[in-house]
């Protein structure tokens, strides 16, 4: 199933980069967040290859996002897609765009793929069984590294490309010495999934779909996303709304980071 399934988010990404190569038109959606016809286009080959792969799962889809937790609360197990995650990266033709496709039980992400069309790059990963990297053809396992030690090496840290926040700007200058690195879409979390970053502190908002695939490859190559109030593992389908707290990607817990984030989200009175 895991070869069915790359091959389909693969030839969606081929759709993709048809409209990406050509003239298009943006819409806006009711959140001020943008539309093409890429991720329509993308929404329908994903939805229509799950249906066809697993018929017995329901699939979730930012296209299709409006199923009432009535619905979905009685799921044990169904596919959750962002057809096209980094629309702005979309539109600004950076190539850093990705189409993600997760399977959750029980409210966890077990499976992921996170395919970047332009890159011709897939990151898999399923728990339990490890975490692979595909790069213009070829495969390599990937894992999470060890943070440096002090005064070894900078810090590698993964910031939004087009989603800043000054909670993001507290907690880096609290931080040991480090190196920033700007990146869209969910390819912050393949960062580091594949040992290319050390943390990815997303404290500003995101929906489940943007983040349950790569949230499966980085546990799959040994990490962690945690919500960064709690420090406990990211959830899905857990309430009404699909907005996730804020949270933090690392390869392992370390009381150097978990103190510079607590003061950030909670600062000091002026």
């Amino acid at each position: 199933m895991r070869d069915r399934l790359l091959a389909g988010v693969e030839a969606a990404g081929r759709e993709v980069l048809t409209v990406y190569n050509r003239t298009y038109e943006v819409e806006t959606k009711d959140d001020d967040s943008p539309l093409t016809e890429a991720d329509m286009a993308a929404h329908h080959a994903l939805v229509g290859l799950l249906r066809e792969v697993t018929p017995e799962v329901p699939v979730l889809s930012e296209e299709s996002g409006d199923i009432p937790f009535e619905t979905r609360q009685s799921w044990e197990r169904y596919w959750l897609i962002d057809p096209l995650d980094g629309t702005k990266e979309f539109i600004k033709k950076n190539g850093e765009f990705t189409l993600n496709v997760a399977l959750v039980e029980n409210g966890d992400p077990v499976f992921g793929i996170v395919h970047a069309p332009v890159l011709d790059t897939s990151w898999i990963g399923q728990v339990g069984q490890g975490a692979t990297k595909i790069e213009k053809g070829a495969t390599r396992e990937i894992q999470v590294r060890a943070l440096p030690e002090a005064g070894a090496e900078p810090w590698k840290v993964v910031g939004s490309r087009s989603h800043g926040s000054e909670e993001f700007e507290a907690f880096c200058a609290r931080l040991p010495e480090h190196e920033r690195v700007s990146m869209g879409s969910s390819l912050k979390l393949c960062l580091v999934a594949e040992a290319e970053a050390d943390l990815y502190p997303r404290l500003a908002p995101t929906c489940e779909w943007d983040t349950a695939a790569a949230q499966a490859v980085v546990i799959a190559a040994g990490g962690q996303v945690l919500n960064a109030e709690t420090l406990e593992p990211l959830r899905c389908n857990q309430q009404d709304s699909v907005l996730n707290p804020h949270f933090i990607v690392c390869g392992q817990r370390d009381e150097r980071w978990t103190t510079a984030l607590r003061a950030s989200l909670k600062p000091e009175a002026d």
